[in-house]
């Protein structure tokens, strides 16, 4: 009963590590997707809407 109940918890233990590592170890970077304005496209086509710029 004891070494059920030990099994158990160390099961819940590695299951908790396990997704620790994964989080540690994500290689999404949303800095290195970050959108810094409007683009070229952006500026041609809003160029030929409004000629003043």
């Amino acid at each position: 009963m004891l070494a059920m109940q030990l099994l158990r918890r160390l099961a819940e233990i590695v299951i908790h590590w396990h997704r620790l590592v994964d989080l540690a170890r994500n290689p999404y970077r949303p800095e290195l997707h970050y959108m810094r304005g409007p683009g070229p496209k952006w500026h041609a086509k809003h160029a030929a809407l409004n000629p003043q710029s």
